[in-house]
């Protein structure tokens, strides 16, 4: 898999793939991430990315040509599966979605800023539009690396155990079940007999169950 992200502020993204997970598949060569300075394809020689916008109001938008020229040089170099803009008004990131980038081979993310990007952006080049919630960030840099780490995870091969992020919340529209390690017993909480007992189906059972009553006390509209 190879990601491109596109930013007014690349340095912001660096720290986060240089550690854990994402730094491990990094190294292992199944996954490129690779950052792009959009001022530089600036059309002048203020490095400009933004301007005015038309009709007045408040705030600056990030202009069509820098963002055109940098997107259709890395369209030139390879097919991408996906373009994703990173907007407050994007589809929700959730589980499912990570699940269908997971599989992909070459994706770019676009990192707004100031008051957004100019429409016709989105019209030409944009195939996804990703929020990941309901708020406003500085800009869009801290969502990227949010979604990276959401689709990177979920890449065969990155994590030492891949059953692992089969069984994470969300996966089945549910959330977790409890979980515990040693020791046993701790300041008069105990472990439940039942993940001792070493029966595996009875073990599944009783997870399951605890699952779909932490969904309904929790997140009661994910049963929906």
């Amino acid at each position: 898999m190879r990601i491109d992200i596109i930013s007014v502020l690349p340095e912001l993204m660096v720290s986060p793939f240089q550690t854990s997970i994402l730094k491990r598949a990094i190294d292992k060569g199944i996954v490129e991430v690779h950052f792009h300075q959009l001022r530089d394809w600036s059309v002048n020689k203020h490095r400009q990315i933004d301007d005015e916008p038309y009709g007045g109001g408040a705030g600056m938008v990030m202009m069509i040509e820098p963002i055109d020229k940098c997107i259709s040089e890395l369209k030139s170099q390879r097919d991408y599966d996906e373009i994703i803009y990173l907007t407050p008004d994007g589809e929700t990131l959730n589980q499912k979605i990570a699940n269908t980038l997971s599989i992909k081979n070459n994706l770019i993310f676009l990192c707004g800023h100031y008051k957004g990007i100019d429409q016709r952006v989105r019209d030409l080049h944009i195939t996804k539009e990703i929020s990941i919630g309901d708020f406003v960030l500085t800009g869009g840099e801290l969502a990227a690396c949010v979604l990276a780490d959401s689709i990177i995870r979920l890449v065969p091969g990155v994590l030492n155990d891949e059953q692992s992020a089969l069984t994470d919340s969300f996966q089945d529209d549910l959330l977790s079940p409890p979980i515990y390690t040693r020791p046993e017993s701790y300041k008069g909480l105990d472990v439940p007999k039942i993940l001792l007992s070493g029966n595996f189906a009875k073990i599944e059972e009783w997870r399951h169950e605890q699952a779909i009553k932490i969904t309904t006390e929790k997140r009661p509209d994910l049963l929906e």
